[in-house]
């Protein structure tokens, strides 16, 4: 299929073929035959990538603080090489999609041959959680239901903005969002003004029933006071692009006292408290198609929200817009000022970017007959082999962050073969393919457990199906790398553990820091100590938000499973020697809810060493994130974020070293299982270490006491 792509880098845009996606239980697959082009959203992303860097920097200020707190922390090279390689990672266009089912999940609600629009890209196909995706009614064309989220925009704005029969509302831009919601609140039995700088809109405004208000004549406040006695608006819904904070300002001059205003475009906030404070001004921010938009478990999983707690939905949203052009009150056809076969969508876009007037671009897609897609179309062939002769081949699954950003850069020179690369969408697994030179892209992953020309497989994919994935692949025959964790339960870890030893090939697991220079250098001055070694290791992992699926209980693990894991297997290999017992207590807010990310976990080793791993994600970002104390035999060395270390107590005290730039072992890791996987052993870890590993990685996550830990 073909997927259209944006280089956040460059701006190019690209037609790229990537395999076609499969259902899941809660989701569809659906065959495009229209979608539409949102004229504010991606104009800003085309002109952001066709930017130069200051530009860039320019645009988004918060952005530049975060990568100068990382300079700080981590260095100039680590910062540029993730700046690179996040504006380097060419993204999905589009939320407007409509077409036909083609396969649907047995829990999605959905049936093959459904006529649906959904928020999916620009793609031949596209794939949704049920939550994103609704029925379109008979009389209703694929091109008239293609702008249903951009419809659902608006309707959110509205709802936030109450308005009752018979009120006076200010739409404030004409958009796309803006003529669409003059049509809506019209329907809702609303007296309507329009302002606009642009003649056309502002005919169609007043051609769908509002009275239109030339923003660049001047005195808008006036002519707004003047259309209202005086009263001015009951409510405003900003619905421009703006940098400026004169929409806001001009907005609560016109409003009426108590009345309210809502964003739901984009304009400079630095709002002036007169305005609001003599009239008692309400102000809200409306977050795109409505309740679920940005979580998680709606729109990736499925999850919908009961319909007696929240009656609109993003998807109810959807039904609501789609109700109303079935009735005729919604006609979007004439916002319609391009149309474009789906194979020239550069040229829309240059459209787009460029002086030529347009609103509405639509994108047509064949028609093809065929019922469900061909199996074989979900991989598809990018290049020839390109390594020598009896080079390790390899395949990936999963093709996130991790792997284009960390795992592939390391593995690019080592001479491996690059067989297949998968992930659920297809199209981030296409990106990774023609980036790295993968063979090919998939989204089946019985086409890897099956090749038997494929000897190593990475599990690249989120933490719950570490555990499964690894025994398939093992029982397939292949040695298998694991990012960590192994498993989310010890029965998981049992079970990758019982295929290994079955099946005689080699597992390993993410545990990078072991292998990192500056570890390296700190167990040569280990060796030979002759008293117990005591560990400190603190981790300033930072925030992330609770909705995460990092800290989902059955998606992640937890934050303690998925990442302190690490730092067990560190102090465990700095020791040298099995762990005997592990306490764990985590943190808890004032009312005695468990934290999940703040923890303080130790660990005691048969040899008599111990070790404090103090796990913590409320500390501030500038501070850097990981630093290692060892103290054994009157010296004491210390490892500060991977770039420095520093020794006390030898004969030349306070001698210290700076690493070139930030190294938490990465490439040795992937160097090391390579060369293992080549030569056929001895694995760059024991099994058994691995095993010891991550069943107490296990332990920890899970405190067995009152007070949030326990002895083991």
């Amino acid at each position: 299929m073909k997927s259209l792509t944006h280089s956040l880098s460059t701006g190019a845009l690209t037609l790229l073929d990537a395999p076609l996606p499969g259902a899941s239980p809660r989701t569809i697959v659906v065959e495009s035959r229209a979608s539409v082009i949102s004229a504010g959203t991606e104009r800003m992303l085309v002109e952001f990538g066709r930017a130069g860097l200051l530009e860039k920097a320019r645009r988004q200020p918060d952005k530049v603080k975060q990568v100068l707190d990382k300079v700080r922390t981590d260095g100039l090279s680590t910062t540029l090489s993730a700046v690179r390689a996040k504006l380097d990672q060419p993204i999905p266009l589009g939320y407007c999609n409509a077409g036909v089912v083609v396969e649907a999940g047995a829990a999605s609600g959905f049936a093959a041959g459904d006529r649906v629009v959904t928020n999916g890209p620009h793609a031949e196909y596209v794939r949704v959680a049920r939550t994103l995706a609704a029925r379109i009614p008979d009389g209703v064309s694929f091109e008239c239901a293609a702008f249903t989220p951009v419809a659902a925009i608006g309707l959110q704005g509205i709802r936030l903005a109450a308005p009752t029969l018979g009120e006076t509302v200010v739409v404030y831009g004409l958009g796309l969002i803006g003529l669409l919601a003059v049509q809506l609140l019209r329907a809702n039995g609303c007296r309507v003004l329009g302002i606009d700088r642009d003649a056309v809109r502002l005919a169609l405004a007043e051609r769908f029933g509002a009275l239109a208000i030339d923003g660049s004549a001047g005195d808008t406040v006036a002519r707004v006071l003047a259309h209202t006695n005086d009263a001015g608006a009951d409510a405003v819904l900003l619905t421009l692009a703006s940098d400026s904070n004169e929409p806001v300002h001009e907005a609560a001059q016109f409003a009426r006292h108590k009345g309210r205003l809502v964003l739901v475009g984009v304009t400079g906030l630095d709002l002036r408290r007169d305005d609001f404070y003599k009239k008692e001004l309400s102000f809200a921010v409306s977050c795109s198609y409505g309740p679920g938009r940005y979580d998680p478990m709606y729109e990736e999983q499925g999850v919908d929200y009961p319909l007696g707690h929240v009656r609109w939905t993003e998807r109810r949203n959807f039904d609501a817009v789609l109700a109303l052009m079935a009735d005729g009150r919604l006609d979007p056809s004439l916002l319609v000022s391009h149309h474009f076969a789906f194979d020239r969508a550069r040229d829309a876009y240059d459209v787009l970017a460029g002086g030529e007037p347009c609103l509405g671009i639509v994108l047509t897609y064949p028609e093809h007959r065929d019922g469900v897609p061909a199996p074989m179309l979900r991989t598809v062939v990018r290049s020839s082999p390109k390594a020598s002769p009896g080079a390790t081949s390899i395949a990936i699954i999963g093709a996130g962050n991790f792997a284009t950003r960390t795992l592939l850069p390391a593995l690019r020179d080592d001479g491996v073969r690059l067989h297949t690369i998968a992930s659920g969408n297809g199209t981030s697994a296409a990106i990774a393919a023609d980036k790295f030179g993968f063979e090919r892209a998939t989204t089946d992953l019985d086409a890897i457990f099956s090749a038997a020309d494929i000897d190593a497989v990475f599990v690249l994919t989120r933490h719950d199906t570490h555990a499964d994935l690894a025994v398939r692949a093992l029982r397939a025959g292949k040695h298998v790398f694991v990012e960590k964790p192994l498993g989310l339960t010890e029965e998981d870890v049992e079970r990758v553990a019982d295929a290994a030893q079955e099946n005689g090939r080699m597992l390993m697991v993410g545990f990078n820091r072991r292998f990192a220079p500056l570890t390296a250098e700190l167990q040569r001055k280990l060796a030979g100590r002759g008293g117990p070694l005591a560990t400190v290791i603190t981790v300033n992992a930072g925030a992330i938000p609770r909705d995460h699926w990092t800290q989902d209980a059955e998606q992640g693990g937890g934050r303690i499973i998925g990442e302190a894991c690490h730092f067990i297997d560190l102090a465990r290999a700095l020791t040298g020697s099995p762990i005997t017992s592990l306490h764990s207590i985590g943190a808890r807010t004032r009312d005695g809810s468990p934290v999940g990310d703040i923890a303080t976990i130790t660990l005691g080793f048969g040899e008599g060493s111990v070790a404090a791993i103090h796990y913590i994600a409320s500390g501030s970002r500038s501070y850097p994130k990981e630093r290692v104390e060892c103290f054994f035999d009157g010296r004491t060395v210390t490892i500060d974020n991977w770039r420095r270390i520093r020794d006390w107590g030898t004969a030349m005290p306070w001698k210290r070293r700076t690493a070139g730039a930030q190294d938490k072992g990465h490439a040795a890791e992937l160097h090391a299982w390579m060369r293992a996987v080549r030569d056929g052993g001895p694995p760059p870890i024991a099994l058994d270490e691995i095993v010891d590993v991550s069943r107490w990685a296990v332990k920890a996550a899970a405190p067995d006491d009152e007070n949030g830990g326990g002895h083991r």
